[in-house]
């Protein structure tokens, strides 16, 4: 008999909590490029802190950051976290968050975490999760038509509408 799985949520960084999916993307650039008082000041992405808090309660606390970058964005990213009292705000321990250096390192995070929904801004990180995570949201304004494997979520009202309809 297979185990059910508990839903287990993850959450990717640049582009869906923090720096906006804005088709210009300058946040983004500003977080990576700018100095550390700049990157402090780059927004949360609209509705973060409104809508994450409730998903993370809706999976009970089992919600995980995971997130691609390298030594220097790591730190930076956690320096973020932190400045925005992310941890107190949205529920998610300050120990859920984890970092890989390729994209397609993230299965391997989702495969130990046991992630069942994950929201990313990338396709090719859902590309290398669709066999393993059941439930893809992409993230942000649409570049292309997504396949029909992943569920497209422009923002985070999307993305809860749809993880509230999966039930």
């Amino acid at each position: 008999m297979d185990k059910i799985k508990e839903p287990r949520l993850g959450v990717d960084f640049g582009r869906v909590i923090q720096g906006g999916a804005t088709e210009a993307g300058e946040e983004d650039t500003t977080f990576l490029g700018g100095g550390l008082e700049q990157a402090m000041r780059t927004p949360a992405t609209p509705g973060t802190f409104e809508v994450l808090p409730r998903l993370v309660a809706r999976f009970g606390g089992r919600a995980w950051v995971i997130s691609k970058c390298g030594p220097g964005v790591q730190q930076r990213t956690l320096q973020w976290l932190d400045h925005h009292d992310f941890y107190r705000r949205t529920g998610i321990p300050s120990g859920n968050v984890r970092f890989c250096r390729r994209r397609a390192d993230k299965a391997g995070h989702c495969a130990e975490l046991g992630i069942t929904h994950m929201i990313d801004d990338r396709l090719d990180v859902h590309a290398a999760l669709r066999d393993l995570v059941p439930h893809l949201f992409l993230f942000g304004p649409p570049k292309t038509e997504p396949p029909d494997w992943v569920r497209h979520a422009a923002t985070w009202a999307d993305a809860e509408a749809m993880i509230d309809a999966i039930g």
